[in-house]
């Protein structure tokens, strides 16, 4: 079981990243406008780790014996038609994710 001293600073080294975390916009950005680059990656970062996170969900699934990947595909389809609907990342991935783990363990399908 740790000390208390390890688990203190332990509590303030996640209380100065957190707060750090949340300053770094007024200490970087102080005239309050953000660069187009920034709001670039703002746009263009949810749909390429959501890409990733399909193709690297796919990596290693086995096509070719039975289940035929069905778990995984329809996991994907899910994810696909909860974003549709929502426009909403985390619903997607969230809302797949509980599909998937659904199908695998049997609850569907």
């Amino acid at each position: 079981m740790p000390d208390t001293l390890y688990l203190l600073s332990t509590i303030a080294v996640m209380a100065v990243v957190n707060y750090l975390t949340r300053a770094f916009p007024f200490l970087f950005f102080p005239d309050g406008k953000t660069p187009g680059w920034i709001r670039y990656i703002e746009i263009s970062f949810p749909p390429v780790i959501l890409t990733i996170l399909i193709f690297y969900s796919l990596k290693d699934t086995d096509f070719a014996h039975a289940p035929y990947g069905l778990h995984e595909l329809g996991g994907v389809a899910l994810t696909v038609v909860l974003h549709l609907v929502f426009k909403n990342y985390l619903v997607s991935i969230f809302g797949g994710t509980i599909g998937y783990m659904a199908m695998v363990q049997g609850w569907i399908f």
